[in-house]
């Protein structure tokens, strides 16, 4: 079955092979901070220097609620098998039993924050009519893989065994998350699979990354001219190169597994049967954005429903500039789109 992939241009322009002048302006300041910034280098499995706490905190971006109902949030501490997790909970003023979605961060597996996705997932609640639940898991390298993975997992079945109080209807569970958050999104969906426990019914995905082994596969061949660039060469190739190389996964994984492991690098399972309809949600000038399009046709070659989005002109992260970026609010409309349809509710 071939991939249709939708397009969505840039608003209000019709330059084609170019940043959105949004996301130029955004890049530029960052450029600017970075350029003092150590190259993130690890040999042999050692973490070495990195700067892990300098990395931490130039991630996320300030962004704004832009809900126009009421949201109420609950923050509650989740005991999983490795001791506490916290969440945050949003919730549409509605009496019934709603769907639930698990959020899961990005943060290249040892950033990123709760807080920093809490408006797009407090919007996502509104637009879906649907509870989100918003995971704090464990972070590498201070807790490397599986610990993290555990976690997200455990909120799962945690919303599963609690749906009546706090009104989700377990037979509508979602999992959802961004670049990091995105790949234990589908991840947890193949232990849901592999453990028999089907839990999750609905997987969105935005630029997640799902082969940190880097291999060649049927559906997979990086190749930096499968990128449209006819303007701002130089700048739009350093956008898509910084997230190239192996660092991240020596500081997530620390010796624990291999890279190739399907929990993982999920598009180098050997089978994604069985799997739940997914959406993958990808920007034009993102490393990670060929891998996306991979797992979207090997789902639909095992026969998994897979719809994918491409935003023009965007980077990767523009989830989480919500009320800046209005593909950040279109990108939350279109999962909750999804949501709605596949419980068929409006």
């Amino acid at each position: 079955m071939t991939l249709n992939i939708t397009i969505k241009r840039i608003p209000d322009s019709e330059v084609e092979g170019d940043l959105d002048p949004r996301v130029m302006k955004v890049t530029q300041e960052q450029m600017k901070k970075f350029a003092s910034f150590p190259k993130l280098e690890t040999e042999d499995g050692e973490i070495g220097h990195f700067p892990i706490e300098q990395m931490r905190a130039m991630m996320g971006w300030p962004n704004s609620d832009i809900t126009s109902t009421v949201i109420t949030t609950e923050e509650r501490v989740i005991i999983g098998r490795n001791g506490e997790i916290p969440v945050r909970i949003y919730a549409p003023n509605k009496s019934e039993s709603l769907p639930a979605v698990v959020f899961f961060h990005g943060g290249g597996f040892i950033g990123g924050t709760a807080r920093a996705v809490e408006n797009p997932c407090k919007f996502l609640a509104e637009q879906a009519g649907a509870v989100v639940i918003n995971v704090d898991y464990r972070l590498a390298p201070e807790h490397p893989y599986p610990s993290g993975l555990h976690d997200c997992f455990d909120v799962i079945k945690w919303v599963y065994e609690n749906a009546g109080d706090i009104q989700v209807n377990r037979d509508q569970i979602a999992v959802s998350g961004d670049s990091a958050g995105g790949n234990l999104s589908t991840v947890c969906a193949l232990m849901d699979r592999d453990l028999g426990t089907g839990m999750i019914k609905y997987q969105a995905l935005i630029y997640p990354t799902v082969n940190m082994a880097g291999v060649e596969t049927e559906d997979f061949r990086w190749n930096i001219e499968e990128y449209n660039v006819n303007h701002n060469h130089e700048i739009i190739r350093g956008i898509i190169l910084a997230l190239g190389g192996n660092g991240l996964s020596t500081l997530y994984l620390q010796g624990n597994t291999d890279v190739s492991n399907p929990y993982v690098s999920p598009l180098l399972a050997n089978d994604l049967s069985g799997l739940p309809p997914a959406l993958i949600i990808e920007a034009e000038y993102d490393y990670l954005r060929l891998e996306g399009e991979a797992y979207a046709r090997k789902l639909l070659r095992f026969g998994i429903p897979a719809q994918m989005i491409r935003y023009n002109g965007m980077d990767h992260a523009f989830m989480d500039k919500i009320g800046l970026y209005p593909q950040a609010k279109d990108c939350m409309l279109e999962i909750a789109e999804g949501i709605k349809k596949t419980f068929k509710f409006n």
